[in-house]
């Protein structure tokens, strides 16, 4: 709990600090760019310190001016501080319409173009999210997604949300597959505790969803890929 309680302040301190100076400076010129930058650096920075140590394959396989839609499984609260940070192209998150409304913090994920989503099952509400997503990567930016929409509770792949794939067949934008593990270990589903380990990320090749004549096809090629990254145990 020592672990947890030091991150949590440290990103708390970094995070307003940064805030003080960043969001007027979002405000008075209209770019977001250094906020961006200065965000994953706190949350990079406090993963070093902490002791979570992420090992990365696959990066050479992003195009840095491209735009993506980049697809992974989900483990543990630690995989956004883990991940996000190691993409190597600006994004956008789909993130539950609850933490937009955090202090600070929900304001400045509004400036940078985060993709608030509800879990309610409401359909129209879906639509509209996508919709969103849909004018954030024709603006130029790649958008993320933890695929499942919710953690493993015990590590085994969940069924994927058809929202990312409605996306994906309508913008024709190249989905990343992204397989992480290890980060189930370090922070476990229903605790606070966070313990010193390796996480494993594996960026895998772009698929073009061009390539498939339906969504069902593109989810299972999708499936296939983040699979492959997994321990056997993980592989549904």
């Amino acid at each position: 709990m020592l672990l947890s309680t030091g991150l949590v302040i440290f990103y708390t301190l970094l995070g307003l600090s940064a805030s003080i100076l960043c969001v007027p400076f979002t405000l008075l010129t209209g770019d977001i760019t250094p906020m961006y930058h200065c965000g994953m650096g706190i949350a990079r920075l406090g993963v070093r310190i902490a002791g979570l140590r992420p090992s990365i394959t696959g990066k050479e396989r992003i195009d840095r001016k491209g735009k993506y839609l980049f697809l992974s499984n989900h483990l543990s609260n630690l995989d956004p501080v883990m991940l996000l940070p190691e993409i190597p192209v600006r994004i956008a998150v789909f993130i539950k319409r609850s933490l937009m409304k955090i202090p600070v913090l929900g304001y400045c994920m509004t400036l940078a173009r985060f993709i608030p989503v509800d879990r309610k099952g409401d359909v129209e509400a879906a639509r509209a999210s996508v919709r969103t997503a849909i004018k954030v990567l024709e603006s130029g930016i790649s958008v993320a997604s933890f695929v499942e929409g919710t953690r493993s509770p015990d590590g085994r792949l969940l069924p994927f949300k058809k929202g990312p794939f409605y996306l994906a067949m309508e913008s024709k934008v190249p989905i990343v597959p992204v397989s992480i593990h290890g980060t189930e270990k370090m922070m476990r589903k229903g605790s606070l505790a966070i313990r010193r380990g390796r996480a494993h990320i594996v960026f895998h090749e772009p698929i073009s969803p061009a390539d498939y004549p339906d969504r069902d096809s593109l989810m299972a090629a999708v499936r296939a890929a983040i699979a492959s990254g997994l321990p056997e145990w993980m592989r549904d």
